[in-house]
């Protein structure tokens, strides 16, 4: 009997042995494999609720073209992982981005950027309050949006497989934006990153370019993620994997160059579909050639900023709107910034909507290439200027007005480019 209790014993372990150092080695591999994945939930609120383009009250609906979403990309490589989520909506205010970051599990909540497309025909999501002490924001839509992000980095967390990206900038041909105050000056650079699966099949393409999605408006009683919604459908219908926009520093005013002759604009459905598709082809034309990097390396830095709020406006809402969006009777506001190394791509985040000039001197100072600016992420606090500009010329009176103060820009660069300087440098090519 204990001979063949011996023999048995020897041929498991011959047989079991191999196999588990097989498994201990594919679970090892795995650790140090990008993984990624993505999730998308629909927000179009149903019925139709009133739209916001900013502070004031938000106008009637009698229709909508296209849908509201929030899409999320979840990229992870041993302990690190990383978020990164974008919402239909004119901004996301920190108050409800962190009400989702608590209902994500497995992601530390300071490594989940949560940024907005702008869309300016999407429902107020600030509360902005009136005179009255009221507000025309819808909180029972607010909360279920809270959850759907949530619910969208959740699904996308389990879905992660293995991936290899595909990482380019290049200039966007073609009428897509112009700055309204100055044509020119503007930054037409189109930031992709693509991630592919182990058979080269797209699993997201994010889309970074600088532009106020405003062609429909506030004003048109129309509901709509405006020229992101085709740009959406024109990148998910050529690749087949979802597509992801981050705004970038479009500030003062990066606006959509929907400019017709005789000094008129086109402000329908139709112009968000030429500017969405032109954006969409520009994206796939400039990621077509760009070479695979496979199995590239991610990191992922956080850091607090604390802006003054000099602006009587913007303090009268951010400390009475019922989100809790500010600090009480707080002269000051602090938000989280984030640097992201994705390969050869550096990510820098911006709580609201940074000047160009602003966008290309932090481009500037990045160690790559391959430099990407989300703006209108984890926060949004209105115009970011510098002090030399601020209050400087009629131009910039209104940005000026809803800035937080003269000294947002210069705090806003310092805490980005220290954390440049402190932290890893992205892979080089």
């Amino acid at each position: 009997m204990r001979i063949l209790s011996r023999l048995f014993s020897s041929a498991t372990k011959s047989v079991l042995f191999p196999g588990l150092i097989f498994l201990l080695f594919s679970i090892n591999v795995d650790a140090q494999r990008l993984m990624i994945g993505a999730a998308k939930r629909v927000i179009t609120p149903d019925p139709l609720l009133a739209v916001s383009g900013g502070v004031g009250t938000p106008k009637s609906v009698h229709e909508k073209k296209g849908d509201l979403f929030v899409r999320a990309m979840v990229l992870v490589k041993g302990s690190e992982k990383i978020a990164i989520v974008n919402i239909d909506n004119l901004g996301w205010p920190a108050a409800l981005g962190d009400r989702s970051r608590a209902l994500i599990k497995g992601i530390a909540s300071e490594n989940i950027l949560i940024g907005a497309t702008h869309t300016h025909s999407a429902p107020d999501a600030y509360a902005f309050p009136n005179e009255q002490g009221g507000h025309g924001a819808d909180l029972n839509y607010l909360d279920k949006c809270v959850v759907q992000v949530a619910d969208a980095v959740n699904e996308a967390l389990e879905k992660i497989a293995p991936a290899n990206l595909k990482i380019a900038v290049a200039k966007a041909e073609g009428k897509i934006a112009y700055n309204y105050y100055a044509p020119k000056l503007y930054d037409p650079r189109c930031g992709v990153i693509q991630a592919l699966d182990v058979s080269g099949k797209p699993i997201v393409t994010l889309v970074n370019y600088a532009i106020h999605p405003e062609v429909l408006g506030s004003d048109r009683g129309i509901l709509s993620g405006d020229l992101v919604a085709p740009l959406y459908d024109r990148i998910e219908q050529k690749t087949g994997g979802m597509a992801l926009f981050m705004n970038g520093a479009q500030g003062g005013m990066v606006t959509a160059d929907n400019r017709l002759d005789g000094g008129k604009e086109a402000r329908n459905w139709e112009e968000c579909q030429r500017i969405g598709n032109l954006l969409g082809d520009e994206a796939l034309r400039i990621i077509e050639e760009a070479p695979i990097q496979n199995n590239p390396d991610i990191y992922c830095a956080n850091k607090t900023v604390t802006f003054p709020i000099e602006s009587a406006m913007l303090k009268y809402i951010l400390q009475n709107s019922p989100l809790g969006i500010g600090e009480g009777d707080s002269d000051s506001i602090s938000t989280t910034l984030n640097l992201l190394n994705i390969g050869t791509a550096q990510v820098l985040t911006i709580p609201g909507e940074a000047l160009p000039n602003i966008g290309y001197y932090l481009k500037r100072k990045m160690p790559t290439e391959h430099a990407f600016l989300f703006g209108l992420t984890n926060d949004a606090f209105g115009y970011i200027l510098t002090k030399e500009d601020f209050n400087s010329f009629d131009t910039y009176q209104y940005i000026s007005r809803t800035s937080l103060g003269e000294s947002t820009g210069e705090l806003l660069i310092s805490g980005l480019l220290e954390m440049v300087g402190q932290n890893p440098k992205p892979t080089s090519r």
